[in-house]
């Protein structure tokens, strides 16, 4: 009998996680993103101002292409994730994409160093996209530092002993369709904490552009 409860407590928790796992269909977390925006009015060395950014903005009506990953600055990140997605931008485009993003939970400001020290070249002048000017012309980085996307994309791990990185998001990537997730890929399969590997085999940008390719817009 206790063998038989503690088979159907395990069972009730493993439902439980798979429930909490986002599929094709759902919707995004609707959240607001803190996002830093030229203003020339403002003058000196530092001529940004703060500007909400919400979901809906970004995502409304749309197809966009989200990839997440663990930090900014961080080596697989820096030498391969972010460098292939801005590699490939306009062809991600041309297979039906509105926009690419590339969120990290780290501040509006870190992200925006990192994409100057990556070599992306900024935008300068035009707010057809809402984080814009003052973030960049292909692919645009996308910060959510209180981790409330992540959160709520159920992508929230916390690296303590392996990286002492805290509270950080997985490494995936999404085309999310007018505010829903159409296809998700999740490295690994599921969402590990403190992990050791950083596996990097679904999340890129060549996979991204075969399920593109596969799947134009309808």
């Amino acid at each position: 009998r206790m063998f038989l409860t503690r088979v159907l407590c395990l069972a009730t928790l493993l439902s439980a996680a798979s429930a909490m796992v986002l599929r094709a269909g759902d919707p995004v977390p609707k959240v607001v993103f803190k996002a830093r925006v030229r203003d020339a009015s403002i003058g000196g060395e530092n001529p940004f101002k703060w500007k909400d950014v919400s979901t809906d903005d970004l995502f409304k009506g749309k197809r966009c292409v989200l990839f997440g990953l663990p930090g900014a600055f961080t080596p697989t990140c820096s030498s391969t994730h972010l460098p292939g997605y801005e590699k490939h931008y306009d062809e991600i485009l041309k297979c039906g994409v509105d926009e690419v993003y590339c969120l990290s939970v780290n501040d509006a400001f870190v992200m925006r160093q990192w994409g100057l020290h990556q070599g992306l070249a900024e935008e300068k002048e035009s707010s057809a996209n809402p984080l814009n000017p003052g973030n960049f012309k292909k692919v645009k980085l996308l910060p959510d530092g209180a981790c409330l996307f992540t959160r709520g994309m159920d992508m929230s791990c916390t690296w303590g002993t392996e990286r002492g990185f805290g509270e950080r998001s997985w490494r995936y990537s999404t085309v999310i369709n007018d505010g829903k997730v159409e296809k998700l890929f999740i490295e690994g399969g599921a969402v590990a904490q403190n992990s050791g590997p950083d596996p990097f085999e679904v999340s890129d940008a060549a996979t991204m552009l075969a399920y593109l390719k596969q799947h134009p817009r309808k």
